[in-house]
């Protein structure tokens, strides 16, 4: 049964989703990130600021993947939107993460309701912009030259997906 949790929940969440943003970092994150800090401490950080909106996809006691919501607009009244980053392990590519998809952005739009939610891509990053695609998201906008990422000038294109649940 797939469970959205807390990190926290088990300390095996947490060292399971800490392996899975090690190996897969590099495809999420720019050369800013880390800003001096060991990967462990920029992880956990990460989970503090952005709980409760910090999960890990759990198959039992297995972590298949985590997802968080950033940069939450809005204020104590309506949440307005948000960005979304989420990471896999290579064995739920597929299907599995389409489903997990539909199952979070449901449950994000309905528990929240958040008016949108926006993904910050990679433009050679096509797994995760089909997963996008499967989830409704279409592609808003390019922001040539946004940051840097091994040393190069990197674009990043915006997705984003509407709440059809107001």
């Amino acid at each position: 049964m797939t469970k959205f949790i807390s990190p926290f929940a088990k300390p095996a969440y947490f060292e399971q989703a800490l392996f899975l943003y090690s190996k897969y970092c590099g495809f999420m994150d720019d050369d800013y990130a880390l800003n001096g800090r060991s990967l462990f401490e920029y992880f956990y950080n990460l989970i503090l600021r952005t709980q409760p909106f910090f999960f890990v996809i759990a198959e039992d006691d297995i972590v298949s993947g985590l997802v968080y919501l950033d940069n939450i607009t809005g204020d104590s009244e309506r949440l307005h939107s948000a960005e979304v980053t989420t990471c896999f392990d290579k064995r739920f590519w597929g299907d599995y993460t389409k489903y997990c998809a539909k199952l979070f952005f449901e449950y994000c739009f309905k528990k929240y309701n958040f008016v949108k939610i926006k993904a910050l891509v990679y433009p050679e990053n096509f797994r995760v912009k089909t997963l996008l695609k499967a989830a409704g998201f279409e592609r808003e906008a390019l922001l040539k030259n946004e940051t840097l990422r091994k040393g190069k000038l990197q674009d990043i294109e915006v997705y984003s997906v509407f709440n059809n649940y107001c």
